[in-house]
């Protein structure tokens, strides 16, 4: 095999659109321990901040209404996100299943093949030993010629 060969999982991500590449980054990113806990992070300092505030800034008060809308739309487009690559992974597994099922057709073939050779080799010895054991009793002289073809 030839080292630039490429194989179906690079070609497949090569084929990718920035959109679905943008989508698995903000995948893997979202669904990682750091992200959960910068977001819990983040979540404090608003809440401190906040609290820590005159009750006349006019920033977030209590209960943060500023604070639920952000939350409702990161929880929107995680929602999106997440079915975009959850689609993406289907499409990865269903071609991974495929490239299965085509590498196991191919291998059926090869053992089959297989199994007529082994089957013909084994009739071969049988011919030879039935041959070598004629020949033990007498019943054959040895000739030069094989009944075989090489």
């Amino acid at each position: 095999m030839t080292t630039n060969a490429l194989t179906w999982h690079t070609k497949h991500k090569q084929s990718l659109t920035r959109g679905a590449r943008a989508a698995d980054i903000m995948r893997n990113g979202m669904g990682s321990w750091p992200f959960v806990g910068g977001f819990i992070g983040v979540m404090i300092v608003w809440a401190v901040i906040n609290m820590l505030l005159p009750r006349d800034s006019e920033w977030d008060p209590y209960p943060f209404i500023l604070l639920n809308l952000f939350l409702s739309m990161l929880a929107g487009l995680q929602g999106a996100i997440l079915l975009i690559a959850a689609k993406r992974q289907d499409g990865i597994a269903a071609a991974l299943a495929q490239h299965d099922y085509d590498t196991n057709l191919e291998a059926k073939a090869d053992i089959a093949r297989l199994i007529t050779i082994a089957n013909r080799q084994t009739e071969m010895l049988d011919d030879l030993h039935t041959l070598l054991a004629a020949e033990r009793a007498g019943a054959l002289t040895p000739t030069p010629t094989s009944a075989y073809p090489r």
